[in-house]
């Protein structure tokens, strides 16, 4: 694999140089005797992106765009996905071998975008290679493996990042900042329902395919995780395959979340409802207006009489805040790059990518159980 670029220096866990280099902080080779400064310079994270499926390219895209890093390599098993890139990106090296990236000194940071089965084994030899870990959702396979890779990385102090995309996204920051200002109140419920025609997983489910998007979206708005799932679903096209889910969730707080998932629908349809004590939220990820606050709710007056309940219905004003238009995955990948560099933990950390992986064990824990309530904390591997 061709190499273009400078420096093979090495990184720490905080994203610093800490071996020999080969540039000194003006840009120039270090004679054979000079020293490093006594203050470490961070660096731009050199970055290789693995896998070329439906996702990969766009890491590519925005990796090759984003200043903060430098794409250092692009890896697929396919030489046709990796022609495809080269003639897009011909400065880009690319390569067949995954052997060969982790073996890269150059290489300080991996970024998986390949089927989740494939998640804890690849990351795991990136990790023990020495190299951050960026990794498509969700974390892994099952939290077994999701703690294995967290507790590696943080004996190896290196970053370990799930892609969880819409922690990034405008909207998404826009309403958890009105939950919590308390403008909306005590979250009574929500409910979400994402659901397209096609895109069918030969691999996961849609509870592991669709599923980690508004799992994780909900663990950031409400800060906590849920404490009992149940869930039911069917096959319909893939036997033994679930291609649609209704996911209800309890939190701790008392607030309750149903999530539909579906790869069987007449049409997109990204929305979510947020019902408070004060106000109301609607969020519709495919509208020009994608985030709406309703001043409308109920209000329970105390009685006059014994016995006597009288509700007042308010419906007040409608509010479509200003969403400033970002890239979401622009955003998470420089996020990733800070965290390298500063040792800071990321917006998308793995604890929370670890959280979703046990919400979706708890998923399957109720399908099998024929839509049982599964307490959540059962299939926490003994990790908080």
């Amino acid at each position: 694999m061709s190499r273009n670029g400078n420096g093979n220096g090495r990184v720490n866990g905080n994203g610093h140089h800490s071996g020999n280099g080969h540039a000194n902080g003006n840009g120039k080779p270090r004679g054979p005797g000079e020293l490093w400064p006594l203050v470490r310079m961070p660096l731009t994270p050199r970055i290789a992106v693995v896998g070329l499926g439906y996702w990969g390219p766009n890491l590519v895209r925005n990796l090759h765009e984003l200043p903060d890093a430098e794409l250092t390599a692009v890896c697929d098993t396919r030489q046709e996905a990796l022609d495809a890139i080269a003639r897009r990106y011909p400065a880009v090296p690319t390569t067949t071998s995954f052997d060969e990236i982790v073996a890269d000194p150059s290489i300080d940071a991996v970024a998986l975008a390949t089927p989740v089965s494939t998640h804890h084994p690849l990351a795991r030899a990136a990790l023990e290679a020495g190299k951050h870990v960026f990794i498509e959702k969700p974390l892994a396979a099952s939290s077994a493996e999701a703690l294995d890779l967290i507790e590696l990385a943080q004996e190896r102090e290196l970053v370990l990042m799930p892609g969880h995309t819409f922690l990034y996204s405008p909207p998404v920051n826009t309403i958890r900042d009105l939950i919590q200002s308390g403008d909306i109140g005590d979250i009574y419920f929500i409910s979400t329902s994402r659901v397209n025609l096609g895109l069918h997983q030969s691999d996961v489910s849609v509870a592991w395919d669709l599923g980690p998007h508004d799992f994780s979206i909900l663990r950031y708005w409400l800060d906590e995780t849920p404490r009992h799932v149940s869930a039911m679903s069917r096959s319909c096209v893939i036997p033994n395959m679930p291609d649609v889910a209704f996911i209800n969730l309890e939190f701790p707080s008392g607030t309750i979340a149903h999530v539909e998932l579906s790869w069987l629908a007449p049409s997109k349809l990204r929305r979510t409802t947020i019902v408070g004590s004060r106000k109301m939220i609607v969020y519709d990820d495919t509208s020009n207006e994608p985030v709406r606050v309703f001043d409308s709710g109920v209000d329970l007056p105390n009685p006059e009489t014994f016995g006597e309940f009288q509700l007042t219905y308010r419906t007040g004003s409608i509010i479509s805040p200003h969403v400033k238009a970002a890239e979401p995955l622009f955003l998470e990948l420089g996020d990733f790059c800070a965290a390298i560099r500063t040792g800071e933990t990321p917006r998308s950390s793995a604890d929370i990518g670890f959280d979703v992986v046990r919400i979706i064990e708890s998923v399957d824990a109720s399908l099998d159980a024929d839509g049982a309530r599964v307490d959540v904390g059962e299939t926490a591997g003994g990790y908080t």
